[in-house]
């Protein structure tokens, strides 16, 4: 895999690249952010092969309190347009979905734990999923949902949220957390504690935390997606 350059948004403080990093630094990349909640500049769409769009506490569409929405929106179109690889995460796949045309929502129920994911029949039957478990268990924490972009091949699903994954070309959302490491998990459940409520898919933060032997093997998963993502066109 040849080095390439990626550029990542970030929306708080306390949900960076998590595992995602390492990944960068192994394979050589050149990485660049934009820190929305330090007020930073975006950048050029020709400074940068690839974009990853980080999570956050906030929805898509509270640009009142959130002044710099507006211009990220309009920002991940134009990368999409110009057809550059592009890895939403939690929130990043919401506005990756809403810049396809596809809606964005509450869902039924906030899911803010770990719970399983499962293929559908495009995921079995996708490429970058090669090798992938049945049914396995990642960490989730979100309350918006998505439908699926036209064209767009559904890859997961949740008992909780059917839309949990989508691929299109070079444009991929991901509605967990592959990222997650034990240090990034923590600082989630410390900002997030508000959230932590009676919930069918809601876990304490003491069960989230007590599952931590989970992290590894989610983050080759996300190793194994950016390798084949990547590869597949550059």
């Amino acid at each position: 895999m040849k080095p390439i350059s990626i550029h990542y948004l970030q929306h708080v403080s306390f949900e960076g690249l998590g595992c995602i990093e390492q990944w960068v630094t192994q394979n050589h990349h050149t990485l660049t952010v934009t820190r929305f909640f330090e007020n930073d500049e975006l950048p050029s769409l020709s400074d940068f092969d690839m974009l990853i769009i980080m999570g956050g506490p906030m929805g898509i569409y509270d640009d009142e309190e959130y002044s710099w929405l507006t211009e990220e929106r309009q920002f991940i179109q134009q990368a999409i347009d110009a057809n550059k690889t592009v890895l939403g995460i939690c929130l990043g796949s919401q506005f990756i979905a809403d810049a396809m045309g596809a809606k964005v929502y509450p869902n039924r129920e906030k899911e803010i734990g770990w719970f399983d994911i499962s293929l559908t029949d495009d995921g079995r039957q996708s490429r970058l999923l090669e090798g992938f478990d049945e049914t396995f268990p990642v960490f989730h924490w979100h309350g918006d949902t998505f439908d699926l972009p036209i064209g767009a091949s559904h890859l997961f699903q949740s008992e909780g949220c059917v839309n949990q994954a989508f691929i299109r070309n070079n444009v991929l959302g991901l509605q967990f957390h592959f990222e997650v490491t034990p240090e990034s998990l923590k600082e989630m459940v410390k900002h997030g504690k508000e959230e932590l409520t009676a919930g069918k898919y809601i876990q304490s933060a003491e069960e989230i935390l007590a599952h931590q032997q989970l992290i590894p093997q989610n983050n080759d998963l996300m190793f194994t997606i950016l390798d084949r993502i990547v590869s597949a066109k550059h």
